[in-house]
């Protein structure tokens, strides 16, 4: 994890220090990196009687308020190597944060997750919605009840995609070194498929039963090769316990998988390979998202151009 050094932590309305905070400052002492801690408040309404009595503008009196209620949140933590800078926004929570982004040249987004309320324990809220989708670093978003330190870390990877592209080996860059800061354990994930597998069996005669299983298991042994390349690299045999090469939904394989380790941190892609502008998260990324318990860490292509601009 030392490739973070300017990391941006979002703290979304909270006003007392949670793991994933702890995470930031952990993270950011050990790159030697720039931590921020922001908020971003909503514009105020006007309300000329309250600031005739203030004298002064709401949207100032509110900004000078949570201003002061950051700078408590980090004060406990100005102790640390960290450097740590704090300032409130004012606007769209997921707009703004990814605007500082684009200004300030963050590498890394923390922030703990914020579930809707009355809503399932399992989905993340609109703005870790938003940023997982639109925000163009990576993105860590930790659940409240996940795990302190972690005890394993999934990497969902698919080294399958079109050639020059680096997600699998960043995804599996984070979490090979994640799961050694953290003393956790490490599993992966590539799930795979014959495209159209259903309807060759089910034709009329044209494929026949033998030659669709030839076709399987040239397929099972192709992506267990191009998968076998990329571990290499980190020292890790393609049939280890540890590594899952899975026939099936890539979604579905995910959060299996999780669920069979107990993932504490699954990291992943969130960008597909369909390259259709516009579209910001692949359908995979968007399934696990919205079912998974674990916390994510979501990384991007490194073409990826984000909806939102700087301005």
């Amino acid at each position: 994890m030392k490739r973070f050094k300017n990391i941006l932590y979002f703290a979304d309305g909270a006003i007392s220090t949670c793991p994933a905070l702890q995470r930031a400052v952990d993270l950011a002492r050990s790159n030697q990196a720039r931590l921020t801690v922001i908020d971003v408040l909503p514009p105020a309404e006007p309300m000329e009687e309250v600031e005739s009595l203030l004298g002064m503008d709401l949207d100032m009196v509110l900004r000078e308020r949570r201003q002061a209620q950051l700078e408590e949140l980090v004060a406990g933590y100005q102790e640390s190597d960290a450097l740590i800078y704090s300032r409130v926004l004012t606007g769209n929570g997921f707009v703004e944060v990814i605007r500082s982004v684009l200004r300030g040249g963050h590498d890394l987004v923390i922030k703990a997750a914020r579930p809707p309320q009355g809503v399932s324990e399992r989905l993340f809220g609109s703005s870790d919605m938003h940023l997982l989708r639109k925000c163009p670093c990576p993105v860590w978003i930790d659940r409240p009840q996940a795990a302190s330190p972690y005890r394993t870390v999934l990497a969902a990877v698919d080294p399958t995609l079109k050639e020059g592209d680096e997600t699998a080996r960043l995804i599996m860059d984070l979490a090979s070194s994640l799961a050694q800061r953290e003393d956790a354990g490490l599993v992966v994930v590539h799930a795979w498929r014959l495209y159209g597998e259903s309807m060759l069996r089910n034709g009329r005669g044209r494929i026949s039963e033998g030659e669709v299983d030839m076709l399987l298991e040239r397929g099972r042994v192709a992506h267990h090769d191009i998968l076998a390349s990329l571990l290499d690299a980190y020292g890790i045999a393609v049939d280890d316990p540890s590594v899952h090469l899975v026939k099936g939904e890539p979604a579905a394989s995910i959060l299996q998988t999780a669920e069979k380790c107990s993932a504490d941190l699954i990291v992943m892609g969130t960008l597909g390979r369909s390259g259709i502008p516009g579209l910001f998260i692949g359908n995979t990324a968007e399934d696990v998202l919205q079912a998974t318990r674990a916390s994510v860490l979501a990384v991007k292509p490194q073409d990826f151009v984000s909806p939102v601009t700087a301005l």
